[in-house]
């Protein structure tokens, strides 16, 4: 088992879909669903930091993925729809934010008065928007072609901004 991180699919969100670049939102999806599962193995696990839509309640096409997700609620999540997303026979957990392994997964990045408690902050919502700052990994679908990013990918980041 390998575990993952990705932020900000924006699943069946169309204006989101154009803005990247695709024709379609149909487009959009699938090109996200098959990028995932040409990754994930069914044994994996994949921390998802947020917006897994436009604050629609569909979360179906989540079981079409492969391995179990941890969803953190992101800006575009809506509370009342956790129900939905946790009925989901893929998902394990929903939550607001997790401590994993020192670090700190969120959708939005924290404050930098509360990152010098953990490694580094992995995160999601600011799309192409990368900050300047060692101490936060962003793991937005635009940042990450799309794909999800494993720990040992991370790890490794981490290794080489050390090094800088």
């Amino acid at each position: 088992m390998s575990v993952y991180f990705i932020s900000d699919p924006h699943i069946g969100h169309e204006n989101m879909s154009l803005k990247r670049g695709f024709k379609t939102v149909k487009e959009h999806d699938q090109f996200i669903f098959d990028c995932w599962n040409k990754t994930i193995a069914k044994r994996d696990k994949v921390f998802i930091l947020g917006d897994l839509t436009m604050e629609k309640n569909d979360y179906s096409w989540l079981d079409n993925l492969d391995g179990t997700k941890e969803i953190i609620l992101g800006n575009h999540d809506l509370t009342k729809h956790t129900k939905h997303i946790i009925e989901c026979k893929t998902v394990t957990k929903v939550g607001a934010c997790v401590k994993y392994k020192g670090m700190m997964l969120t959708h939005i990045p924290i404050h930098t008065c509360e990152i010098d408690r953990f490694t580094v902050n992995i995160h999601g919502h600011v799309h192409e928007n990368t900050l300047d700052d060692k101490r936060y990994i962003n793991v937005s679908c635009e940042a990450v072609d799309y794909t999800p990013v494993s720990y040992d990918e991370i790890l490794t980041e981490i290794y080489l901004r050390d090094e800088c």
